[in-house]
């Protein structure tokens, strides 16, 4: 433990001393570091799909150095300070697992869920007064969708059986196929739209990150596209001269390569 402090308090002085006598960390502020968050946020991301130990030990490190920026900035501004930030969130942990800290009796996973969702709104002084309201605007909304059914969950609004999701989504399917039948174009988005909802939902009741789910088939098609293009190019031939036969069958080569 002393290691830990330790390591954390040499943080905390080489962000003093930055925040001092470094022209470009003296400039940043709240707004300026946003994006750059934002920024380090996805590359964290990335290297937990892509299971690298040593770059997420990396990306975790660029993150932490912007949650003690931030908290830095706060302290200038005699607003908060590191210490208040860790201090609300030991509270919050504590209220928030009552299960551990208190006395209140839980089986699974999914109960401690729908606990954490309701004392959320029993918190005093909180600005959110809905359960909806706590998930950001700004998400990707393939993210947002996700959030949005876990926290509706969280209070009981969600299937009994997972099984039972998949009659939504032939629902939507259908609805899609009556919609690009007639031409509607406004119908046929909002049905698309419908039915990547309804997905995200079967996603998540089989335990699955949709967002991980995606990603993992969007690096297996560059992958294998880019095996497709670099075989072509082998055979000093251009992609759009091939046939789509011609594809296939480079396509077939890079799965069985996998």
């Amino acid at each position: 433990m002393n290691e830990k402090l330790e390591a954390f308090g040499r943080l905390l002085k080489i962000m003093d001393e930055l925040r001092e006598k470094c022209p470009w960390d003296r400039e940043q502020t709240f707004e300026s570091l946003r994006k750059l968050t934002i920024e380090e946020t996805y590359e964290l991301g990335d290297a937990i799909l892509q299971a690298d130990l040593q770059e997420i030990k990396k990306e975790l490190g660029d993150v932490l150095l912007h949650i003690v920026f931030y908290a830095k900035i706060g302290e200038e501004k005699k607003a908060f300070d590191i210490a208040d930030v860790i201090n609300s969130l030991n509270e919050k942990l504590i209220y928030r697992h009552p299960h551990i800290y208190g006395e209140v009796d839980v089986t699974n996973a999914r109960e401690v869920e729908q606990n954490w969702e309701s004392l959320k709104l029993k918190e005093k002084g909180r600005k959110k007064k809905t359960v909806l309201e706590g998930v950001p605007a700004s998400l990707p909304a393939l993210v947002k969708a996700n959030r949005i059914q876990e926290k509706a969950s969280g209070v009981g609004f969600d299937w009994e059986h997972p099984e039972q999701v998949w009659d939504k989504v032939k629902e939507e399917v259908n609805e899609l196929q009556d919609e690009l039948t007639a031409d509607n174009r406004d119908e046929i988005e909002a049905e698309f739209g419908d039915l990547f909802f309804a997905m995200v939902n079967a996603a998540r009741l089989y335990g699955v990150d949709p967002e991980a789910a995606l990603e993992r088939t969007n690096l297996k098609f560059i992958k294998r596209f880019n095996y497709l293009e670099s075989q072509t190019l082998k055979k000093g031939k251009d992609l759009k001269g091939l046939s789509l036969a011609e594809m296939d069958k480079y396509w077939d080569e890079a799965k069985k390569l996998e």
